[in-house]
């Protein structure tokens, strides 16, 4: 077997320039493939830049797959994504440390789907009650992987996926019923004080 036909197989298909999702931190650049020499191995590494966080992770291109590392969602699956966000919020009459424990396993999983239902269901209009601290921390976690992944898919600028999300969580029904509610309570409110 020669050295490049080795190299290839251990790429995956990954490439230099390329953008990927790293489950644990999301959208983030191969800059290069470099070797290593480590504890008297020599190992290739893809070198996985993530600007917005200033980091750099080295991931060995044999472990890519394993980690969970994969190229960016297709356009259907991001159009996908959008839907799950017009739709109900699933949650689960449990106690919140464990809730949480789920939303912070299907963040990490880097499933754009598991991460966009994460968006979905700890998402609060102005109109709903406020959150936690740590539902918002999860909150918003969720919101920049999907933020990051629809805007490199999409290549707009991180502002645009953010509108597209938010305009896709107004359609969902339960919300849009919420706020009409929550105008309908804040005009009765002004007439009282004006009385």
């Amino acid at each position: 077997m020669t050295t490049a036909k080795k190299t290839t197989a251990g790429r995956q298909g990954f490439k230099t320039g390329e953008a990927v999702v790293y489950p644990a931190h999301g959208v983030g650049r191969i800059t290069a493939i470099e070797e290593q020499e480590i504890a008297g191995y020599k190992l290739e590494l893809f070198v996985v830049s993530f600007e917005k966080d200033k980091m750099v992770l080295r991931v060995p291109t044999a472990k890519a797959n394993s980690v969970g590392m994969r190229k960016l969602a297709e356009p259907e699956l991001v159009k996908k994504a959008l839907d799950v966000l017009t739709g109900r919020a699933r949650i689960k009459r449990t106690m919140w440390s464990r809730r949480a424990q789920e939303y912070e396993a299907k963040i990490n999983s880097g499933d754009l789907i598991s991460v966009t239902e994460v968006v979905r269901d700890l998402y609060r209009s102005e109109a709903q009650p406020e959150q936690s601290y740590s539902e918002r921390q999860l909150y918003e976690a969720a919101l920049d992987r999907v933020v990051r992944e629809i805007s490199s898919v999409n290549k707009i600028t991180e502002t645009e996926a953010l509108k597209l999300i938010e305009q896709s969580l107004a359609k969902s029904p339960r919300r849009a019923k919420a706020d009409a509610e929550a105008e309908a309570d804040g005009d009765d409110d002004v007439q009282e004080e004006a009385a």
